[in-house]
């Protein structure tokens, strides 16, 4: 397996309570399925944090940002039942993906977050 990208972001959590406080913005940034999780939990800020990192970091990886077909909300970020998280593609994000790689890359996403900030780590393989 080759690694193709790498890329890692660090969100002040504050700017993401302000960000998700807009309407707009939060459903510009995150899809429905993370807004339901991330207002289930108490600490939701760190959870929409996180996700946003986990966007940035993955537009870096892919070494594009968000632009040319790559949608925020197109990067959904998920849990596994054991809490891993990993990235779902969906809509033009998806099409533009199948379309830059011949087959499908293997996109790993650790997160984590302290007081402050949380950070998101993305690899993409081939």
């Amino acid at each position: 397996m080759i690694i193709f990208g790498i890329g890692a972001d660090l969100v002040k959590i504050d700017r993401i309570k302000k960000t998700v406080k807009n309407k707009k913005a939060l459903k510009r940034i995150f899809c429905e399925e993370e807004i339901s999780k991330c207002n289930k939990l108490k600490n939701a800020f760190n959870c929409y944090a996180k996700r946003y990192a986990a966007k940035e970091a993955f537009s870096k990886a892919l070494g594009t940002g968000i632009s040319n077909g790559i949608n925020f909300n197109e990067i959904i970020v998920m849990n596994e039942k054991n809490g891993r998280p990993f990235i779902k593609l969906r809509g033009k994000t998806m099409v533009t993906i199948k379309k830059k790689f011949k087959k499908k890359p293997q996109i790993n996403l650790s997160l984590t977050d302290e007081k402050k900030y949380a950070v998101a780590f993305v690899t993409i393989s081939l």
